[in-house]
């Protein structure tokens, strides 16, 4: 524990001396404690929590506590709170820690689980709920059992928070209430389902059929918290690839640091306001995070050029969509966002590249991200000029939409700034050293200020004039 914060150290001993003190009743000569139950299921937490400890470390195995938690419900509801902390503390010392400090975390994890099980286990004993198990031939009491069963569970989910919230304040000086607001919404209902779980055993364990097969309700858990393990590992891995590939661009082009983000940010207003289902939500996330990943294909030189492109340059730019395709071309939960970082530079009209697609041949997660694009590349601010106000961005695609842009995008987005707004974060400085301004000899008009943001210019297909956000080459 010497790389740990003394403050966390302090909190780490306070809350052992609080867990040993609550598991001090159950040594008491005269304890009701039954410890063949006891004993039975902190062998089983044990079990639960030594199997998620050999699974490798993001590779296939159950999450240790998510299958250990429905055996310290049961413990909650069928002990004493001191014998319910002994079963928690005993299993959860033999739980897999991921990172250092590896010991401070142990215990740690052991004394918060140990309170925990034994505040759970006092708000079930307060309502009566051992009464409404049933055993000895009288049946269980349903639906009465239901409340204190969910009284426990919600006094294991606000004492597991408030002890993370402690901790984190001692070791990262982040405010407990703050990290209570964050922590608690997010496990209440995952713990409504282990005390469910944890009901089922417990009535069974009372039942003429015994332990026996109250083990056999754990068993499906168990199996259904090994697949959300799964699912969840899948998705940080997920995340992990889609960090590293922005990482990569915006270290190549530190003109547009940050620019990602906010299109991924701005993509998903978009997708809220036209209704689409959380899957296509996340996808045009993702979508708008990786729309310029093409960039890693085009040389340092163009990327950070001072001054206009020239002709053979903005060739070389507008094959960075293509480039982007062929990056992303084998992950495949990208799926449609594939569609968006092909296309987002077409245009309604036809004039874009690489394609020139035009109308609904354009994907329509490529006709939002081309308007999140614009809109981000017109609101941030660059080390050449200041960011525009939001009105006049929204002004300005407004202009372009029919020709350039989808006007129901262009309509969505609007809709949501007005709801949610856009705050300062997200438009501020993406460049990491002010460089010297450049003085655009072209065509002034409202399009002028963003020489350095947006597209190329299409290919010599089209003639016709290009209008606002499509003129800035760096988007």
């Amino acid at each position: 524990m010497s790389g740990t914060p003394a403050a966390a150290r302090a909190c780490i001993l306070a809350a052992v001396l609080c867990a040993i003190w609550c598991t001090l009743p159950a040594f008491a000569p005269d304890a009701p404690v039954p410890w063949g139950t006891a004993v039975l299921l902190a062998a089983l937490g044990l079990g639960c929590e030594a199997a998620g400890r050999r699974s490798p470390s993001g590779g296939p195995g159950p999450v240790a506590a998510g299958a250990f938690l429905p055996v310290l419900l049961t413990a909650a509801f069928l002990l004493p709170p001191a014998a319910a902390a002994l079963v928690a503390a005993s299993g959860s010392l033999a739980g897999r820690v991921e990172q250092p400090p590896y010991a401070a975390r142990r215990i740690w994890r052991a004394a918060q689980l140990a309170l925990t099980c034994a505040a759970a286990s006092w708000a079930y004993a307060a309502l009566g709920g051992p009464a409404t198990l049933g055993g000895g031939g009288a049946a269980p009491d349903f639906p009465r059992a239901l409340l204190p069963a969910c009284a426990a569970a919600l006094a294991f989910s606000l004492v597991l928070t408030v002890l993370d919230g402690l901790v984190l304040a001692a070791a990262e000086r982040r405010p407990v209430h703050r990290s209570v607001n964050a922590l608690l919404p997010l496990a209440v209902g995952p713990h409504l389902v282990h005390a469910l779980a944890g009901l089922m055993t417990a009535v069974l364990w009372r039942s003429p059929y015994g332990p026996l097969s109250a083990l056999l309700v754990l068993l499906p858990m168990y199996l259904s918290c090994w697949v959300f393990a799964q699912y969840h590992r899948e998705q940080a891995a997920h995340r992990a690839t889609i960090r590293a590939l922005v990482h990569a661009v915006d270290i190549k082009d530190t003109y547009t640091r940050g620019h990602s983000e906010r299109v991924g940010r701005a993509s998903v207003l978009i997708a809220r306001e036209l209704g689409m289902d959380d899957r296509r939500v996340e996808g045009l996330r993702f979508a708008g995070i990786l729309h310029d990943i093409g960039k890693l294909g085009v040389p340092t030189r163009v990327l950070r050029k001072d001054g206009p492109l020239t002709p053979e340059e903005r060739r070389i730019m507008e094959l960075h969509p293509e480039y982007g395709h062929e990056i992303v071309r084998g992950i495949g939960f990208l799926d449609e966002a594939r569609d968006a970082i092909l296309h987002h530079h077409e245009r309604l009209d036809g004039s874009g590249y690489p394609y020139g697609l035009s109308g609904s041949r354009i994907p329509e997660f490529a006709r939002v991200v081309a308007v999140a694009d614009a809109f981000d590349a017109m609101t941030s601010t660059r080390s050449y000029r200041r960011a525009r106000p939001v009105s006049a961005a929204l002004a300005e695609l407004k202009r372009c939409a029919g020709s350039q842009f989808d006007p129901r995008m262009v309509g969505a987005l609007d809709r949501a700034l007005s709801r949610h707004g856009w705050s300062a974060a997200d438009t501020a400085v993406t460049a990491d050293e002010p460089r010297e301004p450049y003085v655009s000899r072209e065509p002034s008009g409202a399009a002028a200020g963003l020489r350095q943001d947006a597209p190329p210019i299409p290919r010599a297909r089209s003639a016709a004039p290009l209008s606002g956000p499509s003129r800035d080459r760096r988007r």
